[in-house]
């Protein structure tokens, strides 16, 4: 397999292909209504499905590819960011680049589609939330009433849609 070699780095063509092909998915995702669903009832706080591609990148190619289309992830939310919480790079972008790592060990350890979903998911809603609290943006019981409801629905969403690409990919690819 051919590979691309950057300062000790190595990336082969599949992953530098799957980078930025969910990389692109991404930013086109960061552009429409369906990367950051507006929750009617709490004012400026988006459901996202933006980490995705990252988990998807991290199943098919790796950490490594993973992060970097979490980068895209991260530095999408902060230039778009609407509250003063995502204006802050540290909470917009650290957390989406462990997303990848954390997804692709999920899914090394257990070979579930599922559990990688679902640790991105929580890598990413955790993350966030904890470093909003952290940051005194928000109080404790306004993060935990968001983490409720974002996160349970961000973890259905993504564990759906995971589950049904990955499948989808594994077939194509054999």
């Amino acid at each position: 397999m051919e590979r691309v070699a950057n300062n000790g780095l190595s990336l082969s063509l599949k992953q530098i292909t799957v980078a930025g092909l969910l990389g692109a998915v991404a930013i086109a995702l960061s552009m429409t209504p369906l990367g950051y669903i507006p929750i009617p009832w709490l004012a400026n706080v988006n459901a996202t499905t933006m980490h995705i591609p990252v988990i998807i990148a991290s199943i098919v190619s790796g950490p490594l590819v993973g992060t970097m289309v979490g980068a895209i992830f991260g530095v999408s939310s902060f230039l778009r960011a609407n509250n003063p919480f995502f204006m802050n790079p540290i909470v917009a972008i650290l957390p989406r680049l462990l997303i990848g790592f954390t997804s692709y060990y999920a899914y090394k350890w257990t070979k579930s589609s599922l559990a990688a979903a679902i640790v991105g998911t929580l890598t990413n809603t955790i993350g966030v939330l904890s470093l909003i609290f952290a940051f005194g943006y928000l109080p404790l019981n306004v993060v935990l009433g968001i983490a409720g409801v974002n996160g349970t629905a961000e973890v259905i969403v993504s564990s759906l849609i995971v589950a049904a690409v990955v499948k989808s990919l594994k077939k194509a690819i054999k």
